[in-house]
């Protein structure tokens, strides 16, 4: 199964494409969608619905994850975020493909095995369970632990950690 994690941005959104091969991932390719501060709004979707419908015509993924939109204090900006998650959302759509969504949380739970992992770690463990050269962009990053999130049934590493042991009040007995 081939699958295409999406990181949403109006300025960049990242993207992420691994295979799946029973429990084995192997990494395909990653990158950015970047947008112009200077374009207008309509543009800047233009651009995002673009860019990754070209991502996954390239790749033709089997399945797409998106990251939820982290809700802002400012609603102008939580606005936005879910304007660009809406052009990603189109680009699979479009597609017909399947969609799967993950909150940020989910997704480092996942593949650092906390929720509240910064973005240098969650870049660090990608690099290391995509056994990839070097580090991709933190943007890249993030939408490579989105497709990892999924290939694992959105459990990764969280769920792998204590298989086969058995927890008492929250400890590992």
């Amino acid at each position: 199964m081939r699958i295409l994690g999406i990181d949403p941005g109006l300025r960049v959104t990242g993207f992420g494409v691994v295979d799946r091969e029973g429990q084995r991932l192997a990494y395909v390719t990653s990158g950015c969608v970047r947008t112009r501060d200077a374009d207008e709004m309509a543009a800047r979707l233009a651009t995002l619905l673009e860019g990754l419908g070209e991502v996954i015509a390239a790749n033709r993924p089997d399945e797409v994850a998106i990251e939820k939109v982290f809700v802002n204090m400012n609603p102008q900006t939580s606005l936005l975020l879910g304007q660009a998650r809406g052009a990603a959302f189109s680009a699979a759509v479009l597609a017909r493909l399947p969609v799967a969504e993950y909150t940020a949380g989910q997704v480092k739970q996942a593949v650092v095995g906390k929720g509240r992992a910064a973005k240098d770690q969650v870049q660090e463990m990608v690099t290391r369970l995509l056994r990839l050269p070097g580090r991709p962009s933190p943007d890249a990053a993030d939408a490579l632990a989105c497709a990892i999130c999924h290939a694992h049934g959105g459990l990764g590493l969280g769920a792998l950690a204590t298989r086969g042991l058995r927890m008492r009040r929250g400890r590992l007995a």
